[in-house]
């Protein structure tokens, strides 16, 4: 500051050196009572700023908007992660198994014979089928065996009746397997009844002259020594006619079961397909 009022009063006096006293002595004056007013402190830095500029005005003209942007697609939503603790979880139980298709033991097995069985014509080791006539189901009412489905036979005995007194025959089947869904499984099972029948022979001379023939002899023997042939001929008329009555009751019966006869079965351990 000191050095600005120094240049100044050297200018001053400059021009009052060139003809301008009156001036500069009031000028001179005029800077001796401006020293003599309060001191000014030159320590304080001065604070020369620019003023600030005057705020643009606003272009009356407003911009035009932006379009406004469209809208993006929602995006899909991410599987969840699996969980931290997913090892720490249990596994779910797995579901149980189905049980078996079983035919419990006891369960009785009602069928009908496709072939027919004769003792005249068939046998021991001979093999007959019978066809299943009912479903057979398990305890739960699922069917095991279906009506249709074949159980094979084998007859282990068989025989024809030889007297009256012999209403029955013999005749023996023993099951081997049954036939399900075209797989066969084998098969424990007793025969509990099947419908059977005798069925005589006719009898032809042949069968008169073997049961009579000891007659026939007695009559001629008689007459040898009786030496009346009238007695003989009676002898052996009687003789023939008792010897055709005994070849009935002696003749054979044969055992026969027709084709559709009933038989029933009982499984005697259980049967799985």
């Amino acid at each position: 500051m000191k050095t600005t009022m120094l240049i100044a009063l050297a200018a001053l006096a400059v021009a009052c050196g060139r003809g301008e006293p009156k001036q500069a002595m009031t000028t001179t004056d005029s800077l001796s009572r401006d020293l003599q007013l309060a001191p000014v402190d030159t320590t304080q830095p001065i604070n020369d700023q620019p003023a600030a500029a005057p705020a643009p005005a606003p272009d009356p003209t407003p911009a035009p908007k932006p379009a406004a942007p469209a809208p993006k697609p929602k995006p899909k939503p991410k599987p969840a992660a699996p969980s931290s603790n997913a090892a720490a979880d249990p596994a779910p139980a797995p579901a149980p198994a189905p049980t078996p298709l079983v035919l419990a033991a006891g369960t009785p097995i009602t069928a009908t014979m496709n072939d027919s069985i004769s003792s005249r014509s068939n046998k021991v080791g001979d093999m007959v089928t019978a066809r299943v006539t009912t479903d057979l189901k398990d305890g739960q009412g699922r069917v095991v065996v279906p009506a249709g489905s074949t159980v094979s036979l084998r007859i282990t005995a068989l025989h024809e009746s030889e007297n009256k007194s012999d209403k029955t025959g013999t005749l023996t089947l023993a099951a081997q397997d049954i036939s399900v869904n075209g797989k066969t499984y084998a098969i424990d099972a007793s025969i509990d009844s099947v419908s059977r029948e005798l069925v005589g022979r006719k009898t032809n001379a042949g069968d008169i002259a073997k049961v009579g023939a000891g007659t026939g002899i007695g009559a001629v023997v008689g007459r040898v020594i009786g030496g009346s042939t009238k007695g003989a001929i009676i002898g052996g008329v009687i003789g023939g006619a008792v010897g055709a009555q005994r070849a009935v009751e002696t003749k054979d019966r044969d055992v026969v079961v027709p084709a559709g006869s009933r038989l029933v079965l009982t499984l005697r351990q259980p049967l799985q397909p």
